[in-house]
């Protein structure tokens, strides 16, 4: 499984707040004032699994006073960081998309919360896309002692 590349959160997320921009021009009157519950969500999820991260990275190094990991908790931890990462990337192109949208209708109330409420979100999104990419970078497993033993010789070959 290859690392999750920047440019494809990017991507999704531009896309994602082009499409709720347009959506927005025709939809947005009829919509409910966002809730506030969406961030407090967000940095709990990024406080887990920068935590989880840490946990692992030090237990797949082998410092004293932990176990090692199951290959089968990696994997699975893994996966959630992929899946969090992108559903983070949507989350906050949707945001990105309303804050993009009301960013001329400050003068009512209602558009200016909406505002304020999605550009707080977006950021949370934000710092669970990083530390969804840190625990992805926990799971890697470091080089063995044979692996560099062979990357010093071939790099003294040359």
């Amino acid at each position: 499984m290859k690392p999750t590349r920047l440019s494809t959160l990017a991507v999704v997320t531009l896309g994602c707040a082009a499409i709720t921009w347009l959506l927005l021009r025709s939809v947005y009157q009829s919509l409910p004032p966002l809730p506030w519950t969406g961030m407090p969500a967000l940095l709990v999820c990024a406080a887990a699994e920068a935590g989880a991260g840490r946990d692992l990275k030090r237990r797949i190094a082998g410092r004293p006073g932990t176990k090692p990991p199951d290959p089968l908790l990696v994997s699975r931890m893994l996966v959630l960081a992929k899946a969090s990462s992108v559903t983070a990337a949507v989350v906050a192109g949707i945001t990105l998309g309303f804050v993009g949208y009301l960013g001329n209708q400050l003068s009512a109330v209602t558009p200016r919360q909406d505002m304020i409420n999605a550009g707080i979100t977006a950021a949370a999104a934000l710092v669970l896309i990083a530390a969804a990419l840190y625990l992805e970078y926990c799971c890697r497993v470091p080089p063995t002692d044979r692996s560099r033993q062979t990357d010093v010789n071939l790099s003294a070959d040359r």
